[in-house]
């Protein structure tokens, strides 16, 4: 089973900019591609560094620790030293607010 849970308003993501929220103890990243909101767990797949430190382009956002490049919205590891996709959320907007659909715990 899975909840939603809101975690900001419908406009607190520019387009271009992200939100780092946290819900039940795990950072996640809510991006806004082009007016489309993706959402990935902050956490590198190679070495579990913070992926909202680095540098976001797109849809790509890259680890600051080694480089790693991510798609924000597949959660697809693009580039090494990562292999694996970090975990990706579906967000939506319900009544002005961002929600986002994680696993009842």
């Amino acid at each position: 089973m899975s909840r939603w849970v809101a975690v900001a308003g419908e406009n607190e993501v520019p387009e271009g900019g992200f939100k780092l929220v946290t819900v039940d103890g795990v950072d996640l990243a809510v991006f806004n591609v082009n007016g489309k909101l993706c959402c990935i767990e902050d956490l590198c797949t190679h070495d579990g560094g913070n992926l909202v430190e680095g540098d976001f382009d797109g849809r790509v956002v890259t680890c600051p620790r080694h480089g790693a490049q991510f798609d924000v919205c597949t959660g697809e590891a693009l580039t090494l030293p990562a292999v694996a996709a970090t975990p990706v959320h579906n967000v939506r907007v319900a009544d002005g607010k961002l929600e986002i659909e994680v696993a009842d715990a």
